[in-house]
């Protein structure tokens, strides 16, 4: 190899390389998520008997699909897609939220403002981690009853 091709192949490199470094997000994140109840806290409470989501990759997002039981045994189904730009999408089916704004920090980091009638409410950030097998959300705000809400749940990649 001549030394320009050398220097042109090495250029190309050097400019691959903030792609490449943002690209294990869409590997971390997508997959069906399984809630840990055990190893999660939940301030005021109470915790799920359990949770199960399928995060999905879209275009500049990421799409939601979950299914929690509640502590007294009730069903909840929601969804949503959030894109990264830190603007409203709709949530369809979840008491506590009709809308969520979503921020991508870094690669493993994703910052998402839960809100409800235009107001909001609480904060999740979210850290997955780097070999994709668990993430952990911190929950922070103030719930729809007006309680201030520090959660911090555990989750486990399950597909």
């Amino acid at each position: 190899m001549d030394r320009t091709a050398l220097t042109v192949s090495l250029a190309a490199a050097l400019l691959a390389l903030p792609l490449l470094a943002q690209s294990p997000a869409t590997d971390v994140m997508p997959g069906r998520w399984t809630l840990n109840p055990a190893k999660s806290t939940y301030v005021p409470g109470p915790v799920p008997k359990s949770q199960v989501a399928t995060l999905t990759a879209v275009a500049n997002g990421i799409r939601t699909v979950a299914d929690r039981v509640e502590a007294d045994g009730s069903r909840t189904h929601f969804e949503w897609t959030g894109t990264f730009d830190g603007k409203d999408n709709p949530v369809v089916g979840d008491p506590a939220r009709d809308a969520v704004s979503v921020r991508k920090l870094d690669a493993y980091t994703l910052e998402i403002t839960n809100k409800k009638a235009g107001k909001a409410t609480t904060t999740i950030h979210a850290v997955y981690a780097k070999d994709g097998k668990s993430r952990v959300e911190t929950t922070t705000g103030t719930n729809t009853a007006g309680q201030q809400v520090h959660n911090v749940t555990v989750w486990e990649k399950t597909l």
